[in-house]
This record gives structure tokens, C-alpha cells and sequence, in this order.
């Protein structure tokens, strides 16, 4: 893969990741459908929070280029046990479902972001 072409797929799956991951929850997080969303999954609403926030520095972490290697390793690690866990919740609660398999395509998404930060990086 040319460098160019790793730093447009990069950039692409990583804008993604941030949009789904930072700007998103950041902006519904408090509404009714979201406090309901975890209460579904049984979890309590801190819990929410607490993903909201973890949510949204892990994608500035991913989407600002000084940010250090080992911070967004971190962040791509927290990621995928998050989208892996997601899927697990919505699977063991409602079944095998779109919502059960949404979780495995983000996860793709950060899989080819991760991969192809480490070609623009080596």
C-alpha cells in the first residue's frame, strides 16, 4: 500500500471512529433514547457517563496528531473492547440483531483505522 493511499484510508476510517465514537455520543448522550438504550442493556445510567466521557477523549485521542503512540494505543485497545462488549450486550439482551452486529462493522472501521496507523507511522 503507497503511503498516500494509507494516509486517506487512515484519515477516512479515523474521522469515522470520531464522528461515531465523539461527536455523537457528545451530543445525545442526555437525551431520553440514550438513557433508555442502557437502561435496555440493564445497565445503570452512571454507566453511561462514564462511556460517554471515556467515548469522547478516546476519539480526540485518535483524531489530534500530537496526541503520544502509547495514549492512542490505549485508545484503539478501549475501542474495541467497547465495540466487543456492545455487540455481546445487545446480542445476550435482545438477540441476534442489526444492533447486535453494528458494533463488529465499527470495530472493522477502527481495525483498518489501527492498521493503517501503523503504516503511516512506521
Amino acid at each position: 500500500m503507497k503511503q498516500k493511499t494509507a494516509k486517506i484510508i487512515f484519515w477516512v476510517t479515523t474521522t469515522l471512529i470520531f464522528l461515531f465514537e465523539g461527536v455523537v455520543p457528545a451530543l445525545t448522550s442526555q437525551t431520553e433514547m440514550a438513557k433508555e438504550g442502557i437502561s435496555h442493556l440493564g445497565y445503570p445510567l452512571y454507566f453511561g457517563n462514564a462511556l460517554i466521557v471515556f467515548k469522547v477523549l478516546g476519539a480526540l485521542a485518535l483524531i489530534i496528531p500530537a496526541v503520544p503512540k502509547r495514549v492512542k494505543e490505549w485508545a484503539y485497545a478501549g475501542f474495541a473492547f467497547d465495540f466487543i462488549f456492545a455487540c455481546i450486550s445487545h446480542w445476550a439482551v435482545d438477540g441476534f440483531s442489526f444492533e447486535a452486529i453494528f458494533p463488529l462493522i465499527v470495530l472493522a472501521i477502527l481495525m483498518t483505522s489501527y492498521y493503517t496507523y501503523h503504516k503511516i507511522t512506521a
